[in-house]
């Protein structure tokens, strides 16, 4: 496809965040005194269109919110990093969705999400915005939203040959229905262990995962699936190669949104045209820049602030 900038859609949830700093998780019962209080944009869609926008990307987000302040507050910023939201629904009968999150000294985090308005979307919203995913070179889906809505829009997606690339979090079940239509599956270990069966604790673990999800995949030479292990990197597995591809040291302050920002980047890297190699170093890059910095949707990084990063590793 030619494009001046690359093309994503995004189909996924818009949240606002609301995040505790604390010393720890509090134990079943016990209430704890926090240490600080944040509200951020969020949801998996949102950030993620957030991170392919920031990086130039052309990006239409499919969502769903409430007609409520946190909805406001969510249009507002889509609007603000240049997202195309013609697509986004207000709904009257439900709320915005909301997450928890507990932030620990480390940057470690517990989140609680509750979808509320993201289950609501439909597969008629997809059908409204059908035009847009065949245009688009990249397809970026996660599972905020009902399964089968992301399903409905893969499957438009694959009639006119954009790259669907699916982001299974938060980790569930998923039916080969949606799988099948799936050219870039980015698990991370938990979410790995449980869509294959099986535990992952070492790179030959992984490996024997990633086998089985790729089985469960598009039978094409293009599927692939990329395993995310935090400080290791990430682990490429095609029908052809297996590679590890290192991850960028750096101290982190939050760990919230830095998958969002490595699937956000994958995207806005393949639309543009990197081999999976590049794609995948370049996402690196995104998510080791993302957890330097407190809250999701502000840690979506620039390009330039990841092209540093690149950089000062050479």
């Amino acid at each position: 496809m030619n494009h001046t900038a690359p093309k994503i859609t995004v189909v996924g949830s818009l949240n606002i965040d609301l995040v505790c700093h604390a010393s720890r998780r509090p134990d079943k019962g016990e209430t704890l005194i926090g240490d600080a209080f944040d509200i951020f944009t969020g949801g998996k869609g949102f950030n993620q269109a957030t991170a392919a926008a920031r990086l130039g990307a052309e990006v239409t987000l499919v969502g769903s919110i409430g007609a409520d302040p946190f909805g406001e507050i969510l249009l507002t910023a889509i609007e603000n990093e240049h997202i195309d939201s013609r697509f986004v629904t207000k709904r009257t009968d439900i709320g915005t969705g909301v997450a928890t999150i507990v932030v620990e000294p480390d940057g470690d985090n517990s989140i609680i999400v509750v979808p509320r308005a993201n289950m609501a979307l439909t597969t008629a919203d997809i059908d409204a915005a059908a035009d847009c995913i065949a245009d688009a070179d990249v397809l970026l889906l996660q599972l905020e939203t009902p399964i089968a809505t992301s399903e409905h829009a893969a499957a438009i997606a694959k009639r006119y040959g954009t790259t669907v690339v699916l982001n299974p979090a938060p980790a569930q079940p998923l039916p080969d229905s949606l799988l099948k239509y799936v050219d870039i599956l980015t698990p991370n270990q938990s979410e790995t262990e449980l869509l294959s069966g099986m535990k992952v604790s070492s790179h030959e673990e992984a490996h024997r995962a990633a086998e089985v999800l790729l089985t469960r995949m598009m039978a094409t030479e293009n599927a692939a699936v990329v395993l995310t292990l935090s400080a290791q990197g990430a682990l490429i597995l095609t029908e052809k190669t297996s590679e590890q591809v290192s991850a960028l040291p750096v101290e982190p302050v939050d760990t919230t949104g830095a998958g969002d920002a490595f699937c956000g980047a994958l995207a806005n890297a393949l639309a543009s045209g990197e081999s999976l190699h590049s794609a995948v170093a370049f996402a690196n890059a995104a998510g080791a820049a993302a957890v330097t910095v407190v809250g999701a949707t502000p840690s979506m990084p620039t390009r330039a602030k990841i092209e540093y990063l690149l950089a000062s590793e050479k």
